[in-house]
C-alpha cells in the first residue's frame, strides 16, 4: 500500500520529538523566535544562480510566506498543499485514517511529512524550469539543478520549523510564518506609500490645495488594511453559548462557546494555497497549445485557473486598482475584470466550506468528536438524559451550520477584502488577525496552567 511504504520513507527521516514535559513558557518564546529569525534569514536569501527576483506572483506570495527567488519560493505551499491532499484523500474515504486514533494519526503526519517534500521537489522544479525564476544558463544544467535542490531544501527546513514550533513553540509554524509574511508586507507597503514618488511625503512636499487630499489618497491602502482588520476582530468576537451542566458540581452551569467563525480561518489558508498553486500552473502552461475540435484547451484551463485567482493590479495605488477591476479584461479570453472578481470570491467562498467540512471532521471539532470529549468529562446539556447520542444530535444543530456559514463567511470576508487593495493582502489580513488572536489565547492559557497544574490537567 503507498500509505505504508511512504510510513517507511518518513521513518527513514529525522523527526524532532515530542517533549516529554510541557516546556514553559519562556523556553517555547525562545523557540518561537529562533524559528522566526530563521524564517528571515531564509526569506532574504537569493537562491544561487538566479539572475532576479521574479514579481510574477506577489499577490500570493504573502498568504503562503514564500518569496519568489529565494530559499522560501514556495514557502508553506507543500506544506500545506500535502494537508489538503490527505483531508480530501481521507473525506472522500480513498484512505481509511482514524484522526482519533493516536496511531492513524502519527501515520497521517508521517505520510504528510513525504508527501510535502515531493511536492517541494516538482513545485521547484516548476518554478525553475517556466522561467518563473531565471536561472543562469553559464554551466549548462548544474546551476538549474542547483536551484530546484536550493528551493526544496528552503520548504524542508519550514516544514521541520513548524515541527519545532509545534512541539516546542507558541502556536503552529505554518500560522508563524504566514503573520510573519504578511507583517513584513504591511510594513513594507506602508514604508512605500509614505517615501516612494506620489506618496505620502511627495504629495505634501508637492503644495498647494492639492496635498493633502493626495497624501489621503495615498494612505488608502493602509486605511481599508485597518478596516479589514477591525472587521476581522469583531467576527471573530461573535460566538454561540450553549449552556452546560458538569454533574460533579450541582448548580454550576457554565456555557459552551462555539464561535461563528468555528474553524477559523483554516479554510482560507488551505484554499489560498490550493490557489496559489493553481495560479503556478497557469504559469507553467505558457506557450502550449493544445486543440480539440478547434478549441484551444489549454487556452481555456489558463482562463478558469486565472478566474479563479485573486485579482492583481500591477500596483499599489487604490483608485488604479478599483479602475483595473471595472476597466480592465482577463489575458486570455478579455472576460471583465469585474466578472474575474464576482468568481474569485464565490469560488473562495465555496471552497472554504469545502475544506471547512474536511478540517472540522480530520481534527475532532464535529458534532460527534465534541460530545465524546463532553462527555467524558462529565458533561451533559441541562433539561436532557446523559446519552451521547442526545448530546451530539444537539451539538450537531449548532456545530455542522457554524461550521458552513463560518467557512463561508472567512471566505467571503477574505476575497472582499482581497479587492480593496489593501496592504498584505485582505486574505492575509484576515489570517494574521486570527493567528495572533489564537496566539494570545494560548500563551493566557499556558500562563494559567503554569500557575494551577491541576487546571491545566482539567483544561486538558
Amino acid at each position: 500500500m503507498i500509505l505504508d511504504a511512504m510510513q517507511k520513507v518518513a521513518q527513514l527521516l529525522p523527526e524532532v520529538k515530542s517533549p516529554t514535559s510541557p516546556p514553559p513558557v519562556k523556553e517555547r518564546a525562545i523557540w518561537t523566535v529562533i524559528a522566526l529569525v530563521l524564517f528571515f534569514v531564509m526569506y532574504n536569501i537569493t537562491v544561487f544562480g538566479a539572475t532576479m527576483q521574479s514579481s510574477a506572483l506577489d499577490f500570493l506570495q504573502v498568504i503562503t510566506a514564500a518569496k519568489i527567488g529565494s530559499l522560501l519560493t514556495t514557502g508553506i505551499g507543500p506544506l500545506v498543499l500535502a494537508s489538503i491532499f490527505l483531508q480530501l484523500f481521507a473525506g472522500a474515504k480513498i484512505i481509511n485514517l482514524d484522526m482519533s486514533n493516536p496511531e492513524d494519526k502519527k501515520k497521517f503526519h508521517q505520510v504528510q511529512k513525504v508527501l510535502a517534500i515531493i511536492i517541494a521537489l516538482f513545485e521547484a522544479t516548476l518554478f525553475v524550469t517556466n522561467g518563473t525564476i531565471p536561472i543562469s544558463q553559464q554551466f549548462g544544467m548544474i546551476l538549474p539543478l542547483l536551484a530546484v535542490f536550493q528551493i526544496a531544501f528552503g520548504s524542508i527546513i519550514l516544514l521541520y520549523l513548524d515541527e519545532i514550533i509545534s512541539k516546542y513553540g507558541i502556536g503552529s509554524g505554518i500560522s508563524l510564518f504566514i503573520a510573519a509574511g504578511v507583517s513584513l508586507s504591511v510594513i513594507g507597503g506602508l514604508a512605500g506609500l509614505i517615501v516612494e514618488p506620489g506618496g505620502v511625503i511627495d504629495s505634501l512636499t508637492g503644495g498647494g490645495a492639492e496635498g493633502i487630499p493626495k497624501a489621503i489618497l495615498a494612505l488608502l491602502p493602509f486605511v481599508f488594511s485597518i478596516l479589514v482588520f477591525i472587521g476581522v476582530v469583531y467576527a471573530e468576537s461573535v460566538k454561540v453559548e450553549i449552556p452546560i451542566a458538569y454533574e460533579r458540581v450541582r448548580g454550576l452551569v457554565p456555557k459552551l462557546p462555539l464561535k461563528l467563525m468555528y474553524v477559523s480561518n483554516i479554510p482560507v489558508i488551505f484554499a489560498s494555497a490550493l490557489l496559489m498553486n493553481m495560479r503556478a500552473i497557469t504559469l507553467a502552461l505558457q506557450n502550449i497549445t493544445f486543440d480539440v475540435g478547434g478549441f484551444n484547451v489549454v487556452l481555456i484551463l489558463q482562463e478558469f485557473l486565472y478566474l479563479i485567482s485573486p485579482i492583481y493590479a500591477g500596483g499599489s495605488d487604490t483608485l488604479t486598482h478599483f479602475n483595473y477591476i471595472m476597466t480592465a479584461t482577463t489575458p486570455y479570453l478579455a472576460v471583465p475584470e469585474y466578472v474575474h472578481a464576482f468568481i474569485y470570491v464565490l469560488f473562495l467562498s465555496l471552497l472554504s466550506i469545502v475544506f471547512g467540512i474536511f478540517w472540522a471532521e480530520t481534527s475532532n471539532m464535529d458534532a460527534k468528536s465534541v460530545a465524546k470529549q463532553l462527555g467524558s468529562s462529565g458533561m451533559q446539556v441541562p433539561g436532557f438524559r446523559r446519552d451521547p447520542r442526545m448530546l451530539e444530535r444537539i451539538l450537531e444543530k449548532h456545530i455542522f451550520p457554524l461550521t458552513v456559514l463560518g467557512s463561508f463567511l472567512v471566505g467571503l470576508l477574505a476575497g472582499v477584502a482581497d479587492l480593496t487593495g489593501a496592504l498584505g493582502t485582505g486574505t492575509g489580513i484576515l489570517l494574521t488577525v486570527g493567528i495572533l488572536y489564537r496566539m494570545y489565547e494560548q500563551l493566557k492559557q499556558m500562563k494559567v496552567t503554569e500557575m494551577y497544574p491541576s487546571l491545566g490537567s482539567f483544561l486538558s
